[in-house]
């Protein structure tokens, strides 16, 4: 299983995926007018809260159920410069999924061009922040959704 550090260059096969479009607004470009780096991490966290929405559940459930999935790891490899008013598509499959942790990779894409991969790593925690194992019913939904590769 690839870690934060080795990012797909494809998406796995069986991988369950959710993708967003994202019109690069001017605010998010630096003196160089192009997009600053810290802004593909939001583009990451829209993507992977939509793939829970739609494959599992809001992340709002998560937080009424008494917990949160927080980043724990970020690797972007930027592949080329992205500009004002171009459409990225940030496409989001998860990983791998433990008792207490999981994993997303990640393709963003400029119309037919590789603009970035990325992977983020996540730790479960309670709402005061400690670690806990998530419920087996949901480690179970998600490990269905997992690609196996």
């Amino acid at each position: 299983m690839p870690t934060a550090h080795q990012a797909r260059l494809r998406i796995p096969e069986r991988a369950r995926t959710s993708r967003i479009d994202y019109r690069v607004p001017f605010y998010d470009t630096d003196a160089m007018a192009v997009v600053h780096h810290a802004n593909y991490v939001r583009y990451l966290e829209l993507a992977r809260v939509r793939f829970l929405a739609e494959h599992d559940e809001p992340y709002t459930r998560y937080v009424e159920q008494g917990y949160h999935v927080v980043v724990t790891r970020v690797d972007i490899q930027l592949k080329r410069a992205t500009r004002f008013d171009e459409t990225l598509s940030v496409i989001c499959w998860l990983e791998w999924v433990r008792h207490a942790s999981l994993g997303f990779g990640y393709q963003i894409r400029c119309g037919e061009e590789l603009s970035a991969l990325a992977a983020t790593e996540h730790a479960v925690v309670n709402l005061s922040g400690r670690p806990v194992r998530m419920p087996d019913a949901r480690r179970e939904r998600l490990l269905a959704l997992f690609s196996g590769e």
